[in-house]
C-alpha cells in the first residue's frame, strides 16, 4: 500500500456544486473541487496528486506541514488539536482508512487536506500514478 496526498483550497460555497464532485459527472475530471467520497480522489487526473508516500510517517508529516500553512487563517483555530489529528492519522492510514481534514478559513474559504490509501478498500479506481505512466 502507498498513499496519495491531495489539497484543495477555495470558496466554501463552491462545495455545493455536488454534481461535479461525483465521478459520474462529465465535469468531474476537470473540476478542481474535492470529490464527495475521499477515495474518488484516485479517479482524478494524476496531476492533482500533491505527493505520494510509501511510509505513513511521511504522509502524516506532509499533512502537518499543509495544516501549518493555513493555521493562521483557520476560522476556528485548534478546534481539533493538531496532535490529536496526527495521532489519529498515524493509526488509521496503515489500516487502509483515508484521512481527510476539512476546515473553514477566514473569508468564507475552505481547505481540504487529504491522504488517500492506494489501493483503496472503498473504491475500485486504479492507481492514478500508474495510469499516468506512458506505455512501454
Amino acid at each position: 500500500m502507498h498513499w496519495h496526498a491531495y489539497h484543495w483550497m477555495g470558496a466554501g460555497v463552491d462545495r455545493a456544486n455536488e454534481a461535479e464532485r461525483r465521478p459520474s459527472s462529465s465535469e468531474f475530471l476537470s473540476s478542481m473541487l474535492p470529490p464527495m467520497r475521499t477515495g474518488d480522489w484516485l479517479a482524478k487526473p494524476a496531476s492533482r496528486i500533491a505527493a505520494t508516500f510509501h511510509e505513513v510517517e511521511q504522509a502524516v508529516d506532509w499533512m502537518a506541514g499543509e495544516y501549518a500553512k493555513v493555521r493562521e487563517a483557520l476560522l476556528l483555530p485548534d478546534r481539533v488539536p493538531l496532535g490529536d489529528r496526527l495521532e489519529i492519522a498515524l493509526d488509521l492510514l496503515p489500516r487502509g482508512v483515508d484521512v481527510q481534514w476539512g476546515e473553514w478559513l477566514q473569508g468564507g474559504r475552505f481547505v481540504t487536506i487529504g491522504v488517500i490509501c492506494c489501493p483503496n478498500r472503498h473504491v475500485a479506481h486504479p492507481c492514478p500514478a500508474r495510469s499516468a505512466r506512458p506505455p512501454r
